[in-house]
């Protein structure tokens, strides 16, 4: 019999005689109360998960799907439309607009993120003296508000008492127009944005750096291998799951950044850095009319792309594992 059941003898007819096993005694009680301990565990996560993510997320379509102003909003008497928001929105000039530099300042973010941070992170795992603070400077882009950083780009690119224009003057340069020309504002807000991600990306890459072996560096020197080989056949391929959930987390919070850019140029100069959050953000408020139907709209074709690419991670990551 097994360990822990206890035997019960029962003769049958023909005097056949049988041992049914018989459970332990408490052990009903103690599965129950093992049950009960999991789900006082589980319940503060389902409730953090229903009040922060699925109602908000349930409030975003029903705002989408009806016509919203400042005055139903607050009598919660909108019109129901459907998806008009939705084809509204998808037929607007201004979405075209930002949709085109959402994708330019998300790709061009997230190549020079990671691309540096890679670089610093590779650089940072070769000891030296002073690497330990050095790596902790590069972090203060990361803990400082938000607005203290767009604040602070917004000043240094000032046309007229900016600090990098005074640079490039005392270069014997001409001063150039970073915030208020349609065609470079995109990229200042960019230059910015990805200042503020290489911090993450440091991180994440050198913790996933700590986790290759030394010997394996060691062995590719022993056959020969230089430094730029070893880079390309051990690190990258090791770092390659790190390196995916890196990207992906950033693309996800690339895709939503709303205020560096609000701070730095409300979208402007006309739409030229408008891209998709800032858009709906400014539907929302940044006019003096309030259009929350809009806005939850643009949000929704948002969720749409985060999901669409956390998709494509699964995939790939199901691939790697297979």
């Amino acid at each position: 019999m097994a360990s822990g059941q206890a035997t019960e003898t029962l003769r049958l007819g023909g005097g056949a005689v049988v041992d049914r096993a018989t459970p332990k005694p408490g052990r009903s009680s103690t599965t129950s109360s093992d049950r009960w301990f999991g789900l006082a565990f589980v319940t503060p996560l389902v409730l953090y998960l229903v009040l922060f993510y699925l109602y908000p997320l349930i409030r975003n379509v029903d705002l989408s799907i009806h016509d919203y102003n400042v005055r139903a909003f607050m009598q919660g008497n909108a019109d129901f439309v459907g998806w008009s928001n939705h084809l509204a929105v998808l037929q607007s000039s201004a979405f075209r607009t930002a949709l085109v530099n959402t994708l330019f300042f998300t790709v061009v973010s997230i190549l020079f993120q990671y691309s540096l941070g890679l670089a610093l992170a590779v650089f940072f795992t070769k000891h030296f003296p002073l690497s330990t603070l050095l790596r902790g400077l590069f972090l203060i882009p990361w803990l400082l508000p938000l607005i203290v950083s767009g604040s602070i780009w917004s000043w240094m690119m000032n046309s007229d008492y900016g600090v990098i224009n005074s640079l490039i003057s005392l270069l014997g340069g001409t001063p150039v127009n970073w915030l208020t020309s349609p065609t470079l504002v995109l990229v200042s807000v960019t230059i910015a944005n990805i200042w503020l991600g290489i911090p993450f990306n440091l991180v994440i890459l050198y913790s996933g750096l700590q986790n290759i072996s030394e010997d394996l560096y060691e062995a590719a020197s022993l056959d020969g291998a230089n430094s730029w080989q070893q880079f390309w056949r051990i690190t990258v391929p090791l770092l390659r799951p790190v390196s995916a959930i890196t990207l992906m987390l950033g693309f996800v919070y690339t895709l939503k950044v709303v205020d560096i850019i609000w701070i730095m140029t409300k979208g402007g100069p006309g739409n030229s850095s408008l891209t998709l959050a800032v858009m709906s953000y400014r539907n929302a408020f940044g006019t003096g009319q309030p259009d929350f139907s809009t806005a939850s709209a643009i949000g929704n074709l948002l969720i749409v792309l985060a999901l669409a690419v956390g998709i494509l991670y699964l995939n790939v990551q199901r691939r790697q594992e297979q």
